[in-house]
Protein backbone atom coordinates (compact mmCIF):
# COMPACT_ATOMS: atom_id res chain seq x y z
CA UNK A 1 0.00 0.00 0.00
CA UNK A 2 1.28 3.48 -0.80
CA UNK A 3 0.74 6.52 1.38
CA UNK A 4 -2.16 7.64 -0.84
CA UNK A 5 -5.14 5.39 -0.25
CA UNK A 6 -7.93 4.82 -2.75
CA UNK A 7 -11.04 6.92 -2.42
CA UNK A 8 -13.90 4.74 -1.23
CA UNK A 9 -17.50 5.97 -0.98
CA UNK A 10 -19.22 6.28 2.37
CA UNK A 11 -21.81 3.63 3.14
CA UNK A 12 -24.22 6.20 4.54
CA UNK A 13 -23.11 9.79 4.08
CA UNK A 14 -25.76 11.23 6.34
CA UNK A 15 -24.18 14.66 6.89
CA UNK A 16 -23.71 17.46 4.44
CA UNK A 17 -20.36 19.25 4.32
CA UNK A 18 -22.02 22.24 5.98
CA UNK A 19 -23.35 20.13 8.86
CA UNK A 20 -19.97 18.49 9.49
CA UNK A 21 -18.23 21.88 9.43
CA UNK A 22 -20.88 23.28 11.81
CA UNK A 23 -20.06 20.49 14.27
CA UNK A 24 -16.34 21.32 14.00
CA UNK A 25 -17.11 25.00 14.57
CA UNK A 26 -19.22 24.11 17.59
CA UNK A 27 -16.38 22.02 18.98
CA UNK A 28 -13.98 24.96 18.49
CA UNK A 29 -16.19 27.05 20.78
CA UNK A 30 -15.51 24.45 23.51
CA UNK A 31 -11.71 24.58 23.11
CA UNK A 32 -9.53 25.48 26.06
CA UNK A 33 -6.98 27.89 24.59
CA UNK A 34 -6.26 30.63 27.16
CA UNK A 35 -2.64 31.13 26.03
CA UNK A 36 -2.86 31.29 22.23
CA UNK A 37 -6.56 32.15 21.96
CA UNK A 38 -6.46 29.93 18.84
CA UNK A 39 -9.58 27.79 19.17
CA UNK A 40 -9.81 24.75 16.87
CA UNK A 41 -12.52 22.13 16.57
CA UNK A 42 -12.66 18.88 14.65
CA UNK A 43 -15.54 16.62 13.62
CA UNK A 44 -14.94 13.12 12.27
CA UNK A 45 -17.53 11.12 10.35
CA UNK A 46 -17.36 7.35 10.10
CA UNK A 47 -18.20 5.30 7.04
CA UNK A 48 -21.48 4.47 8.80
CA UNK A 49 -22.41 8.11 9.44
CA UNK A 50 -21.44 8.29 13.13
CA UNK A 51 -19.77 11.54 14.17
CA UNK A 52 -17.44 12.47 17.02
CA UNK A 53 -15.89 15.83 17.84
CA UNK A 54 -12.85 17.18 19.63
CA UNK A 55 -11.23 20.50 20.44
CA UNK A 56 -7.75 21.72 21.25
CA UNK A 57 -6.78 21.91 24.88
CA UNK A 58 -3.79 23.96 25.96
CA UNK A 59 -1.76 23.62 29.13
CA UNK A 60 0.49 26.04 31.01
CA UNK A 61 3.27 23.58 30.22
CA UNK A 62 2.82 24.24 26.48
CA UNK A 63 4.15 20.90 25.35
CA UNK A 64 1.33 19.05 27.12
CA UNK A 65 -1.45 20.57 24.99
CA UNK A 66 -3.46 18.50 22.53
CA UNK A 67 -4.74 19.42 19.08
CA UNK A 68 -8.41 19.20 18.13
CA UNK A 69 -7.69 16.52 15.53
CA UNK A 70 -5.87 14.33 18.06
CA UNK A 71 -8.74 14.80 20.50
CA UNK A 72 -11.31 13.81 17.87
CA UNK A 73 -9.22 10.89 16.57
CA UNK A 74 -9.07 9.50 20.11
CA UNK A 75 -12.86 9.80 20.38
CA UNK A 76 -13.22 8.15 16.95
CA UNK A 77 -11.06 5.20 18.01
CA UNK A 78 -13.25 4.68 21.07
CA UNK A 79 -16.58 5.20 19.26
CA UNK A 80 -16.10 3.31 15.98
CA UNK A 81 -12.41 2.63 15.31
CA UNK A 82 -9.82 4.48 13.23
CA UNK A 83 -10.36 2.03 10.38
CA UNK A 84 -13.84 3.53 9.86
CA UNK A 85 -12.78 7.18 9.57
CA UNK A 86 -14.25 8.58 6.35
CA UNK A 87 -14.24 12.38 6.53
CA UNK A 88 -12.83 15.03 8.81
CA UNK A 89 -13.77 18.68 9.24
CA UNK A 90 -11.40 21.13 10.93
CA UNK A 91 -12.40 24.66 11.82
CA UNK A 92 -10.98 27.45 13.87
CA UNK A 93 -8.35 30.06 14.27
CA UNK A 94 -8.84 33.51 12.86
CA UNK A 95 -12.21 34.31 11.35
CA UNK A 96 -11.12 34.63 7.73
CA UNK A 97 -8.09 32.29 7.65
CA UNK A 98 -8.58 28.64 6.70
CA UNK A 99 -7.40 26.26 9.43
CA UNK A 100 -5.60 23.14 8.24
CA UNK A 101 -4.20 20.31 10.38
CA UNK A 102 -0.65 20.77 11.68
CA UNK A 103 2.08 18.33 10.62
CA UNK A 104 1.63 16.06 13.62
CA UNK A 105 -2.12 15.85 13.04
CA UNK A 106 -1.58 15.13 9.36
CA UNK A 107 0.57 12.18 10.44
CA UNK A 108 -2.17 10.94 12.80
CA UNK A 109 -4.81 11.31 10.08
CA UNK A 110 -2.55 9.39 7.68
CA UNK A 111 -2.50 6.52 10.19
CA UNK A 112 -6.31 6.38 10.15
CA UNK A 113 -6.31 6.67 6.36
CA UNK A 114 -3.97 3.74 5.93
CA UNK A 115 -5.96 1.65 8.42
CA UNK A 116 -9.20 2.46 6.59
CA UNK A 117 -7.62 2.07 3.14
CA UNK A 118 -9.12 5.36 1.95
CA UNK A 119 -7.62 8.73 1.13
CA UNK A 120 -9.51 10.53 3.90
CA UNK A 121 -11.19 13.78 2.91
CA UNK A 122 -10.50 16.80 5.12
CA UNK A 123 -12.75 19.86 5.03
CA UNK A 124 -10.73 22.84 6.28
CA UNK A 125 -12.74 25.87 7.37
CA UNK A 126 -12.04 29.37 8.54
CA UNK A 127 -13.14 30.20 12.07
CA UNK A 128 -16.29 31.91 10.85
CA UNK A 129 -17.06 29.17 8.31
CA UNK A 130 -17.03 31.58 5.38
CA UNK A 131 -14.15 29.86 3.57
CA UNK A 132 -13.77 26.10 3.11
CA UNK A 133 -11.05 24.13 1.37
CA UNK A 134 -11.40 20.45 0.48
CA UNK A 135 -8.27 18.30 0.70
CA UNK A 136 -7.31 14.63 0.86
CA UNK A 137 -4.70 13.44 3.35
CA UNK A 138 -2.55 12.11 0.49
CA UNK A 139 -2.33 15.68 -0.79
CA UNK A 140 -1.53 17.21 2.62
CA UNK A 141 1.17 14.67 3.52
CA UNK A 142 2.57 13.22 0.30
CA UNK A 143 4.97 10.33 0.67
CA UNK A 144 3.83 9.92 4.28
CA UNK A 145 5.17 7.15 6.50
CA UNK A 146 2.59 5.03 8.28
CA UNK A 147 1.53 1.50 9.14
CA UNK A 148 1.53 0.48 5.47
CA UNK A 149 5.28 1.10 5.39
CA UNK A 150 5.95 -1.23 8.33
CA UNK A 151 4.44 -4.40 6.90
CA UNK A 152 3.17 -7.23 9.07
CA UNK A 153 4.54 -7.59 12.61
CA UNK A 154 6.94 -10.48 13.10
Amino acid sequence: MTSACPVQPLKDKSMTDEQLIALARGAARKAYAPYSNFHVGCAIESVDGEVVTGANMENACYRLGICAEQSALTAAQHQFGLDKVARIAVSGGKESMVCTPCGGCRQAILEAAQLSERDVEILCSSGDGSTVERHRIGELIPFGFGPANLGQPV
